[in-house]
């Protein structure tokens, strides 16, 4: 079974190297439409851009464009639809945006794309494969990328759960609206314990994979699954944030799949070969921990050809050589 699934990953990988080019802008259309489409039914307020034909378009443009035009084009479609609600929503939103943008995503926009991840995956019920998979790829700085998903969809969620209050169009309840929804926003319990959670989850299991212990990658992402279940379960019991413990419980072990399936491809390892080496120069000694790759070379189909055809008699009745 594992070698099977070995020469099946040395296929994708040979596969994707072969047609990078097109799956590549591939993988972006195919992104900006479920994000555009997911975006459009949780908070489809502006009817025009809920036409599959424009978030078509839109997701055929962003598969030619860089990366981070799939995090514009979502936001883009955020505000519009927010903008159809409240102004002033729009406003507390692109605000939120503006300054996400200005404090950290200059400076490591790489991570741009886990801000729109995690409210897709909040909206497929597995937001927490983004911290394990952040921990395991990433850096302790991406728990601030994770966060600040975590933050966006809160938002988003709390709007729609009072669309009925803030979609009133009186101009004398301007300012009730910021205040209703800065409220939403600062006293969203639910949303601090989450952030904790995911931040604290990111760290741990970034700081256990970087161990040199056998199966660090696995005891990483089990231990931040742990962990992220506890935090989100005592938060739940302290501040009363009504999480669902199936769904949490549910999410997590799919979350945990995904992670497996990461690991696969990104490291996987013999820990059975694994060799300590002992060498030094002028100035050091060193001590390694050498553990090799498991690498399957993908099996050649040979083509075999069979010759059916008899050599024709030949003339002045002589009988043919073979």
């Amino acid at each position: 079974m594992m070698k099977t699934l070995l020469v099946l990953k040395e296929q994708i990988r040979n596969f994707y190297g072969k047609y990078e080019i097109y799956l590549i802008p591939l993988f972006k259309f195919l992104l900006a439409l479920l994000s555009l489409l997911l975006i459009n039914g949780a908070w489809g307020y502006m009817e025009k851009l809920k036409s599959f034909p424009v978030v078509l378009i839109v997701a055929l443009m962003c598969s030619f464009l860089p990366m981070n035009c799939i995090i514009l084009a979502a936001a883009l479609f955020m505000l519009l639809h927010l903008y159809a609600l409240s102004v002033e929503c729009a406003l507390v939103v692109f605000a939120v945006f503006l300054l996400m943008f200005l404090l950290y995503f200059r400076f490591s926009p790489k991570d741009t794309l886990v801000v729109l991840f995690l409210p897709v995956c909040f909206l497929l019920k597995i937001p927490y494969a983004v911290p394990l998979a952040m921990g395991l790829l990433g850096t302790p700085v991406a728990a601030v990328s994770v966060s600040c998903g975590v933050m966006v969809y809160y938002i988003l969620a709390y709007i729609a759960e009072n669309q009925a209050t803030l979609g009133v169009t009186d101009a004398e309840n301007g300012m009730q609206k910021f205040k209703v929804v800065f409220d939403g926003l600062l006293n969203n319990k639910a949303m601090l314990v989450t952030v904790a959670a995911f931040a604290v989850t990111v760290i741990l299991v970034y700081l256990i994979r970087r161990m040199s212990i056998n199966h660090s990658w696995t005891i990483a992402m089990m231990a931040g699954a742990l962990a992220d279940v506890v935090i989100l379960l005592l938060g739940d019991l302290i501040f009363d944030t009504n999480i669902s413990i199936a769904g949490t419980i549910l999410g997590t072990i799919a979350s945990l799949a995904i992670a497996k399936l990461i690991q696969f491809f990104a490291f996987n390892v013999d820990y059975s070969r694994t060799e300590l080496v002992q060498f030094e120069d002028d100035e050091y000694y060193y001590y390694v921990k050498a553990v090799p790759k498991i690498t399957l070379a993908t099996p050649e189909k040979s083509v075999k050809r069979i010759n059916t055809q008899r050599k024709a008699p030949a003339r002045n009745g002589s009988r043919p050589r073979y």
